[in-house]
């Protein structure tokens, strides 16, 4: 293999999700319609999950922006379910029921806020799952919002959502044996929590 060569992907059918529900609070707006180099923070996400998925769909607040600006590039919107409780695992648990109704043995996991997540990130993620579960760590620990997810793993992630709980994800990666792959660049993984993190990030992207 060529030093900057890259593996090979299983031959799995992948979809992804990009987990654009939450509030945004600190924020003061949605941050997937937040625009960095000319493209909302969500079809970043959406672009990078699309190296390794054959279909992308958005977990998206009804009404919201993200929810407009996925339906304006023809992707998919899913709402969580009623009674789950508000938080990443409730994306996840519909990401993976829309996956199956693809046909789909896995669902890749992105944040809409992290716009430097490393382009290899997914293909790393899917060769180290193998059969199963992955996710990125870094010196900072786990990256759970960055993870790939077996169709397989959607009847135990129901039953831990059951009576509107919800564990920590990492936990519920960890409880179904995701691998760990570990990136260097831990400031690739920041997401973005205000306007001027947003306006600093611009400027070095402009540069």
């Amino acid at each position: 293999m060529q030093p900057d060569a890259q593996p090979d992907l299983p031959s799995r059918k992948i979809s992804g999700v990009v987990l654009a529900g939450g509030r945004s609070v600190r924020f003061g707006g949605e941050k997937a319609s937040a625009v960095l180099g000319g493209k909302p923070l969500l079809m970043w996400a959406v672009e990078r999950l699309r190296s390794v998925c054959t279909a992308v769909a958005v977990n998206a607040r009804p009404g919201s922006e993200a929810e407009a600006l996925a339906r304006a590039a023809g992707l998919a919107v899913l709402h969580d379910a009623p009674g789950d409780a508000a938080g990443p695992l409730a994306g996840v648990r519909v990401g993976l029921e829309w996956a199956a109704g693809l046909g789909a043995s896995a669902l890749a996991v992105s944040p809409c806020d992290a716009p430097l997540l490393p382009d290899d990130l997914y293909r790393r993620l899917v060769v180290a799952a193998g059969e199963g579960a992955a996710l990125a760590e870094t010196r900072d620990g786990p990256q759970p919002l960055c993870a790939l997810w077996p169709v397989s793993a959607l009847g135990t992630l129901a039953a831990a959502l059951a009576g509107g709980a919800h564990p920590a994800t990492w936990r519920m990666l960890e409880s179904i044996g995701a691998r760990r792959v570990r990136f260097e660049d831990a400031a690739a993984f920041a997401n973005l929590n205000t306007r001027a993190e947003l306006d600093s990030l611009a400027q070095r992207y402009q540069r």
